[in-house]
């Protein structure tokens, strides 16, 4: 049994070292009643060799953050992405394609349709989800 209406999992951990050890060893649990999304922040090597990978649950405000960035003074890329689903963060972020803030969409009857926006278009796209 679900521990309220609407609760869903994520692949959770902090830090691990590539996306198959945060998948292997994420926790088996619930997320708290206040997060609607999985978060997935993905820090890699200028060869795409991650350094190191966190996913958790997470608030709408949390996802803001989604796209990717360079850090020049290190030489690594941070992207995030946020996803709305039971387990949905399986993946990992690596460009700007798939950095991006997944929602679903119910549509009537028929099956949920996911969108996405990256992170130039989120800002007006919560702010109309907001209205």
């Amino acid at each position: 049994a679900t521990p309220f209406p609407s609760s869903f999992k994520c692949f959770t951990c902090d830090r691990a070292a590539d996306n198959y050890d945060c998948n292997r060893w994420a926790e088996d649990k619930w997320c708290p009643q206040h997060t609607q999304y999985c978060l997935t922040v993905h820090h890699f090597g200028s060869r795409g060799r991650s350094r190191w990978v966190t996913k958790k649950c997470a608030a709408r405000e949390e996802c803001q953050a989604v796209g990717c960035r360079h850090h020049t003074s290190t030489g690594h890329t941070e992207c995030v992405s946020c996803c709305e689903g039971m387990a949905c963060n399986v993946e990992v972020p690596t460009n700007r394609t798939n950095a991006v803030f997944a929602m679903m969409k119910s549509r009537g009857s028929s099956a949920p349709s996911v969108r996405t926006w990256s992170s130039a278009s989120l800002p007006l796209a919560l702010f109309t989800a907001l209205l």
